[in-house]
């Protein structure tokens, strides 16, 4: 057994996504989300769809991964799920300016 796990991402049945990691057994991980076998976020969203997937030899990498795109923007999400990956840095600008900028 390695030591890498898989981020991936969820279509769910009201179009929302869900962003995870699992280890082993991606398919497996997949069928547990459209069983509700752990609850959470899926279990009321099913079924859901693997839209987006990537092995990372590291779990470590796979997890600090998972928490950088459960950060990210709809808009950035969908980038990633096409393989748009000359969008991510214009998507990653602040959409809004920044609260202090200009004040003294």
């Amino acid at each position: 057994m390695t030591d890498g796990a898989y981020l991936y991402i969820l279509r769910c049945a009201d179009d929302s996504y869900y962003t995870g990691t699992a280890r082993s057994g991606l398919e497996h991980r997949v069928a547990e989300h459209n069983a509700g076998t752990y609850g959470g976020y899926t279990a009321q969203r099913r079924p859901v769809t693997l839209v987006f997937s990537q092995w990372f030899e590291r779990i470590s990498d796979a997890i600090a991964a998972e928490r950088q795109v459960k950060g990210w923007s709809r808009a950035k999400k969908e980038a990633l799920i096409r393989g748009d990956l000359g969008a991510l840095p214009q998507l990653s600008k602040r959409r809004r300016p920044h609260p202090l900028k200009g004040t003294p």
